[in-house]
């Protein structure tokens, strides 16, 4: 199994602590490319891949940990594209 695979099988798993950065890196490695709106976009980030829907996130803080609602919403987009 490789890290990739590890890394969105524990996505899966929905944990408490999956990070921004982890996200990012998963991401990443299916092809979306982070991109930032600017100085007026405040927390927002959005995702883009070259043929699927984009993926837009507040990023959290203070802390980088997700929300549960957030793993859940970015999961159910790469299932409906069979990502993953």
């Amino acid at each position: 199994m490789t890290r990739r695979d590890k890394l969105i099988q524990r996505f899966l798993s929905f944990p408490r602590d999956f990070d921004w950065q982890e996200l990012v890196t998963m991401l990443n490695s299916l092809g979306y490319e982070q991109v930032s709106g600017g100085k007026s976009a405040g927390s927002r980030v959005k995702f883009l891949h070259r043929t699927l829907p984009p993926i837009s996130l507040h990023k959290p803080h203070p802390t980088s940990i997700l929300k549960h609602y957030q793993l859940e919403q970015v999961a159910e987009i790469l299932k409906e594209e069979g990502l993953v």
